[in-house]
């Protein structure tokens, strides 16, 4: 019995992951009230922001996946699954900030940290994606 180690493309995944999930807690756009009391809010719990937490969320599963078996191998656990995740992520992301352009709620880190920390996740994410797709194959 032999375990593969965890690698650097998808330790980066799992870093960008984490900070994706982060990312969905905190105000994603504000509106209405004075400045130090905000009338509305809202985070990545609604609409297709699901579709980025769930995704994150089922990166992270993948990357924990081989770790659980005895063999250490999961067949889902393939590049072409994370760029999976990652396009439904990134994809969902684009939608909502440009949901959020058109009703005019689009505002800077100070206004919305939970979109601009979720976009750094998922530009992490891309990244590790990226390594995915070229590390070489283990030899067993």
């Amino acid at each position: 019995m032999s375990r593969r180690a965890l690698g650097r493309g998808r330790l980066i995944v799992v870093l960008g992951a984490i900070v994706t999930l982060a990312g969905t807690v905190p105000p994603w756009w504000m509106a209405g009230g004075p400045p130090l009391y905000p009338g509305y809010s809202g985070n990545a719990f609604e609409g297709v922001g699901l579709v980025i937490f769930i995704s994150a969320l089922a990166m992270l599963a993948l990357v924990v996946l081989p770790f659980t078996r005895r063999d250490g191998e999961a067949a889902i656990d393939r590049p072409s699954s994370y760029v999976l995740l990652a396009v439904l992520a990134i994809g969902a992301f684009v939608l909502r900030a440009y949901q959020l352009a058109q009703d005019g709620l689009l505002a800077l880190p100070q206004e919305a940290p939970g979109l601009w920390l979720t976009g750094a996740g998922l530009l992490i994410v891309a990244w590790g994606v990226a390594e995915l797709l070229n590390e070489r194959p283990a030899a067993w």
